[in-house]
């Protein structure tokens, strides 16, 4: 993989990803990876309500906490801010400013 020039070459995120993956199936073996991601939120999306993108965190004190389970399950490069952005991205938290029409849409 090191020398695939199509892919990152850092043999520190290759081993990264090979290494995430099998913690991946260990978790989705034991129960499921969407459930054990969703227990954080008890299933429901976050709803928060900022005026102005400037007032969206990078970071919150939830995917600091899921970013220490992620690394004591096997995962590496899975800080804080990337898990907060993958909490945006798969539904987890509704981060759209009260100005958005998804926003009212997503709340429900």
């Amino acid at each position: 993989l090191l020398g695939d020039a199509g892919i990152v070459r850092s043999r520190a995120k290759i081993e990264a990803t090979i290494g995430n993956a099998r913690a991946y199936l260990k978790i989705a073996e034991a129960e499921g990876f969407d459930q054990w991601l969703w227990r954080y939120v008890d299933g429901v999306p976050l709803q928060n309500d900022f005026a102005s993108m400037a007032d969206v965190p990078a970071a919150t004190p939830l995917s600091e906490r899921i970013s220490k389970d992620l690394k004591k399950a096997g995962f590496r490069f899975a800080g804080p801010t990337i898990v907060y952005a993958f909490m945006q991205a798969v539904g987890m938290v509704n981060d759209h400013v009260v100005s958005c029409h998804r926003h009212a849409q997503l709340r429900g």
